[in-house]
């Protein structure tokens, strides 16, 4: 774990490996290592990879709630720069997938491909008007909650019914460990608020789109709609699994990742 600085706010970070950069951007929910550590373990031979704690969570600093997805954006261009990270692949998990595309029209941004797994184009743009309100009011309920409370409320719609139990329970605890209210407001207000469809368009690098085919979060019409928007994309149906597909099933996630990554490195050598 590191931290660096950016105007301000301390952004703290894991990173493993060596090689052509991967930075990762979970949910809002739990934190950067809790999230990603079986594909930091699975990929760290080959490629540098970076997870972070978005501002607000995790080992980073608090922000104001008034924080929407700009200033994320911002602060996550600072720590690729900090990195020194040259145009890396962003892999963007729910809220990290919103992320992932806000940052895609920022001024520093550089990326050399995009894995959009169970992702929005922020809530208003991807779901229906009644629902982002009802999401919204459900987590802004909830974030009053005790952690453990708020991490049991959160936890069953993150996974498919058949999810091991062990795995359930280490997602609980780990949202239950990280909990910071103002933080989770915040980008449950980010994500309620942004309507990204007019990036989509405009994406030029490689892209995937990874559904899990249980998710009750971000459901396959948000994945379709997605991949009918960005030129190019391809839609993987990861089956039996819901909304952290990273986690629930990491094995197959992490293939189908590193497929697309070997493609990236295919491309780049021309063969």
């Amino acid at each position: 774990m590191g931290t660096v600085d950016v105007d301000g706010i301390r952004i703290a970070f894991t990173r493993a490996g060596r090689g052509r950069p991967i930075v990762l951007l979970g949910g809002f929910v739990g934190d950067g290592a809790g999230t990603w550590h079986h594909q930091i373990d699975a990929l760290s031979g080959s490629y540098t990879v970076v997870s972070w704690d978005p501002p607000g969570s995790g080992g980073s600093s608090d922000v104001p709630e008034s924080f929407r997805l700009p200033d994320y954006a911002t602060c996550l261009a600072g720590l690729i720069s900090a990195l020194g990270l040259e145009r890396p692949v962003l892999l963007g998990l729910s809220f990290g997938g919103a992320l992932a595309l806000e940052y895609w029209r920022h001024p520093d941004a550089q990326v050399r491909g995009l894995v959009l797994a169970g992702a929005y184009a922020g809530w208003a743009g991807s779901l229906p008007a009644d629902t982002v309100a009802s999401r919204l009011r459900t987590c802004l309920a909830a974030s009053l909650l005790p952690a453990s409370e708020f991490a049991s409320k959160l936890v069953p719609s993150m996974f498919s019914p058949g999810a091991p139990a062990d795995v359930v329970a280490e997602v609980r605890d780990n949202i239950a460990a990280t909990f910071r209210p103002g933080g989770f407001r915040a980008m449950a207000r980010s994500s309620a608020e942004a309507d990204l469809r007019d990036i989509l368009p405009l994406i030029d690098v490689p892209t995937v789109v990874l559904h899990g085919e249980a998710d009750v979060r971000a459901p396959r019409f948000v994945a379709d709609a997605l991949c009918a928007a960005i030129p190019g994309s391809r839609l993987v149906v990861l089956p039996g699994v819901g909304h952290v597909s990273c986690i629930e099933d990491s094995e197959r996630f992490t293939t189908e990742l590193d497929t697309f990554l070997r493609g990236l490195e295919r491309r780049r050598s021309g063969s």
